[in-house]
Parts: C-alpha cells; sequence; structure tokens
C-alpha cells in the first residue's frame, strides 16, 4: 500500500456545522484543533476547512441541502437532521484535563471520564464523551496500556 499524501492521514473525516464558523474556532478552543485551511465563500459560510490534531485532519463546511446539496445528498449538522449519524474518537495525552477544558467551553460531557480496561491480552484506555453545540458526538481517549506482544 502506498503512503498517503504528506499531511493527511489514510482516513479523515468530514463534519457539518449549521454555523461552521464559529464553530470551527469553538473545536480549536474547547476540543484542541489547529486551524490549517479554511475557504469561505458567500458571507457566512465555509465551503471547507481543515482543523489538525497531531496526525489527524478534521474537514469542517457549513451544511448544504436542497438544490445546494452536492450530488443530490444533503450534508447537514445534527441540528438540521434532527439526529447524530456518527461518533468521532481522537486520542489525547490527558483526558481528564481536556475534559475540563471541552465542559469549561460549553461541551456537554455525557459520559465522565472512566477506564475501560479490557484484560491483560487487550488495551486499557481512559476516555470521556461529549457532545458539542450542534449535537456531533464525540469520545476522547487516553490509552492506559496496550496489549502484551
Amino acid at each position: 500500500m502506498k503512503p498517503s499524501p504528506a499531511g493527511w492521514p489514510r482516513l479523515s473525516a468530514s463534519l457539518y456545522y449549521r454555523d461552521a464558523g464559529p464553530m470551527i474556532d469553538w473545536l480549536c478552543r474547547a476540543y484542541g484543533f489547529e486551524l490549517r485551511l479554511k475557504v469561505e465563500g458567500a458571507p457566512g459560510r465555509i465551503e471547507h476547512s481543515e482543523l489538525t490534531y497531531g496526525e489527524a485532519v478534521l474537514m469542517v463546511a457549513s451544511e448544504k441541502a436542497g438544490p445546494d446539496a452536492r450530488y443530490g445528498i444533503d450534508r447537514l449538522s445534527p441540528l438540521g437532521a434532527r439526529c447524530n449519524t456518527q461518533g468521532l474518537m481522537l486520542y489525547v495525552d490527558d483526558v481528564d484535563a481536556h475534559c475540563e477544558a471541552a465542559r469549561a467551553a460549553g461541551a456537554r460531557i455525557v459520559d465522565e471520564p472512566s477506564v475501560h480496561d479490557y484484560g491483560e491480552d487487550y488495551w486499557a484506555d481512559r476516555s470521556y464523551g461529549a457532545v458539542d453545540p450542534e449535537g456531533h458526538l464525540w469520545w476522547f481517549t487516553q490509552r492506559l496500556r496496550d496489549p502484551h506482544p
């Protein structure tokens, strides 16, 4: 398998927000992402953006629906879809400090930090779950133990 392009992980995700501009700022402040690129369109619209966290790349854009939908597929925030259709997981260095920063920024913590230990032959992680202001579900995880080789 060939390596992915420089600066891109093999898999990246896209999220759509009703109010993408302020949400990009919020994701950077609350979850620690860094803005790499932001392409603005009509006033108040984000056509494309790239946020990074370590080697992870998250693309964020304004929602589009109806006649503006590309490929005939609505791209909606959970606010517009009235549901959450995905969850994202991101490894962080200190899950407790990360949780407190997210909480202070207004994230709704739906699962407090706790250890998930799958036994000596598997891994142990400390994780928490959060929902951002537009309803995307996030999991943040810190590896505590890797399985034995």
